[in-house]
Formats: structure tokens, sequence, C-alpha cells
């Protein structure tokens, strides 16, 4: 339509095709299919109808040796050779024609009839080559091998048009049935099987990038919840305590910077999570002042851990809502940290009033319900997650995953060994 839009008319200006994925779809790691190396294919041929000259002139000299025939192994190696070697030019190019016109459920009728077309070409370029070794014919006037481009008698160049009919009709059936079409099959069966495994590859990073999209939604749930949390205990000391308040926004600042550093981040170390949440109950320390006491009981060996990011504060922020806020005089909240074997044990501790029933974590609680979708998300069944009444008072959240260290991070806690299970931090 000369370039035009029939709509608007504006002019249309024809994009090319883009040969290089782009930038996006570079960086999301998505397996890009890979075709047959060539020169895999070029050296397969070459051993494997090496391997089959080499076996027929074995089998043909000990039946020469048999009957008592006076052919040479060398004369049998360079009769088969002359035979079987045609095929190692023509076999990568059979190979690269299959895969270029395979046969499919909706286009089986067209492509078969192209593919037997093939076989017709296959025949006369095999036969072409083997019209030019001395072994291509035995011509019972001579009764010897003669060449169908040369002349042995007058020892000069000669085409013998009749020899390529001959070879070309006594050719034709066995070359077509016993070497192009399992050759056809072959490459059939080698390109089924790369793409059965491409779509494996590419369902398993489907599911890959499905569950890093669920766990960035849900960690990105976790972080306007404890945001409303934290304003919601600014504004209640707006109107009463302003300087409380304005020492809360502080704190807040902090707090979300450490969130902007670790936007993108779904694990990191228990030392990097208990300075989010030293941060978080930091601003609570504000509202509740001395009411509030937060004691950290850690094992040495754990602050390397790898955890989820907001893995604690969801369960402290439950801690202190359900347990400490009920309690007129306060309470003490005790996050320990504890390894057992190949699993990592954590535990938010308060001695408030506790829950009516032992039950896990109820369905109301937006926080823990989160955070135990993320811990079935990346551990699947190899996680545990409670929260329970203790018998002596108040409520205590366990948590089981599996311990694996070896994350990069630094503890800006300052809990070094000799004093981390030791006395209370009070924050």
């Amino acid at each position: 339509m000369q370039y035009i839009c029939s709509h608007c008319g504006g002019e249309l200006v024809r994009r090319p095709r883009r040969s290089v994925p782009a930038k996006a779809e570079r960086e999301t790691g998505v397996y890009i299919p890979q075709t047959f190396h060539p020169a895999l294919i070029w050296a397969l041929s070459f051993g494997v109808w090496t391997f089959v000259a080499l076996a027929y002139a074995i089998t043909i000299y000990q039946l020469y040796h048999s009957t008592g025939g006076s052919m040479s192994f060398l004369s049998v190696l360079g009769l088969q050779s002359s035979q079987v070697f045609t095929y190692i030019p023509l076999s990568p190019f059979v190979f690269a024609f299959a895969n270029r016109y395979q046969v499919q459920r909706n286009n089986w009728a067209e492509r078969s009839l192209v593919l037997l077309a093939g076989g017709l070409v296959f025949t006369v370029a095999q036969v072409a080559l083997r019209g030019l070794t001395p072994y291509a014919f035995w011509d019972p006037r001579v009764k010897d091998w003669v060449s169908a481009v040369w002349d042995s008698q007058a020892h000069t160049l000669r085409i013998h048009w009749y020899i390529y009919r001959r070879l070309f009709l006594s050719n034709v059936v066995d070359d077509v049935v016993t070497t192009y079409f399992p050759i056809v099959l072959i490459a059939h069966l080698a390109s089924y099987y790369q793409r059965f495994r491409e779509r494996e590859v590419r369902t398993s990073q489907l599911q890959a990038q499905l569950a890093k999209a669920r766990l960035q939604a849900l960690k990105s749930q976790l972080q306007p919840h404890f945001l409303f949390n934290t304003l919601n205990s600014i504004s209640a000391l707006m109107l009463t305590d302003v300087e409380a308040a304005d020492r809360m926004i502080t704190r807040l600042g902090d707090l979300l910077r450490i969130s902007l550093e670790t936007a993108g981040t779904q694990m990191t170390t228990l030392s990097r999570e208990l300075e989010f949440v030293n941060c978080y109950v930091e601003i609570e320390k504000v509202r509740f002042e001395e009411r509030l006491k937060v004691s950290i009981d850690v094992a040495p060996e754990t602050l390397d851990a790898n955890v989820p990011h907001l893995l604690l504060q969801p369960l402290v922020d439950n801690a202190i809502k359900h347990g400490i806020s009920r309690l007129v005089a306060g309470g003490e909240i005790r996050i320990s940290a504890t390894a057992d074997g190949a699993d990592l044990h954590l535990e938010v501790r308060d001695n408030g009033p506790g829950i009516r029933q032992l039950a896990p974590f109820p369905s109301n609680g937006v926080g823990l319900r989160i955070t135990r979708e993320r811990l079935e998300t990346i551990y699947g069944q190899h996680q545990s997650v409670e929260l329970l009444t203790l018998p002596e008072g108040g409520a205590v959240a366990r948590v089981s995953i599996p311990l694996h260290t070896g994350m990069g991070g630094h503890n800006s806690l300052d809990l070094t060994p000799e004093s981390p299970s030791t006395g209370t931090d009070e924050a």
C-alpha cells in the first residue's frame, strides 16, 4: 500500500528482522536452541563409514581366503573403500537436508515426496563419485574392475555412460533403502530428541522464573506490610510525643535504606537479616520504650547461614503485636538460632499471653502467611513453621530450614563468637 497507513495517513517504515536477541531477552537467560555442530556430523560420517569399510573388507577377505581365492587384503580394502567411502561426503548433506525438511503431522505427504526426491539425487551423486574410483564397475569383457571415467585400454579420460546407467539402476534401491533412509531416520530421531531436551530445559527455566516471580511478589507484599505497621506506630505518637515520632522516622529511613539495598535479593545471610530486624526493633523501641526488651542468642556458626530476606521481621512483628503490646508492663522477645546437622533452627519467643490453640500460623496473619508461602516455594517440604503456646506462658515461632552457607555478607551486629549467646541485647 505504498507504505502509507490507511487509518492515519502516516508513513510506514519497514523494520528489518532482528538477527540477535534483544537486551531483555539476553538478560533473562532463556536457553536458545542449538543446532548440530557441522564438524561433529562430518567426524561421525568419516568414523562410521570407515568402520563399515573395514568390516566389509575383513569379512570379504576371510570369505575369499576360505574359498581359496588369491585376492589380497589391500585389493579387497580398496574395492570396499571405493564403494563405501563415497557415502562420507554425502551423509552430512543428507543429514542437513533431513533436518531442513522434517516430516511432521501436518506435512507428511509433501515432505515424504521431497525426501524421496532427495533419495534419487543422493543415488545420482553416489554413483557419480563411485564412477571416479578404479573399482566402479566389474567389466566381464576384461574380467576386471574398471572406472567409469578412465579407459584402461587407451589410457585416456573417457566417460562410459552405460556404466553410470547400470550403476544407477543396480544401486538406486539399495542406496535409498539401506543408506539414505537410515540417515534420514537418524536425523529425525536426533532432532526430535534435541527438541525434547530443549523443551525440558525451557520448561525447567520457565518453572524457575515462575518461582522467582512468585517469591518476588510475596516479598513485595511483605515490604508494604511492615511499612504500614511502622507508619501506624509513627502516627500513634505524632500527637503525643513529636520527638519520639521524629526518632522513629529517622529509624524508618535507615530501615528503608537497607530495604532498597536488598530490593532484588531473595536470600541473605543471617547476620544481615538480624541487622534489618535490629533496625525494625529500634523503631518499635521508641514506641514501647522500656516495655520492650529484645535479646539475641545466635550460635556463631549460623551467622553466615543463608536465609530468605524478611524472614525474621514478620515473626518479630507478630510477637510485638500479639504478645508485648498486650502486656501493661511490657515483656521480652528472644531471637535464637542454632544449627543441628544439616538444618538451621530459628526461634522468636515472647512472654506474652500466648495463643489460644496449638496450630500453625493463622490464615488471617498476612506477614506470617506470606512467610510460610515463601518458605514452601524456596525449600518445598524441607522446611517447617510452627507457632505454639509455651507451657510456662508466651508464644514461640519456630522455623527450620536447610543449613546452607557461602553467600557473601558481613556481620553488622558485631556478634562475636565470645558473646553472642550470653547476656541480653536490649534493642
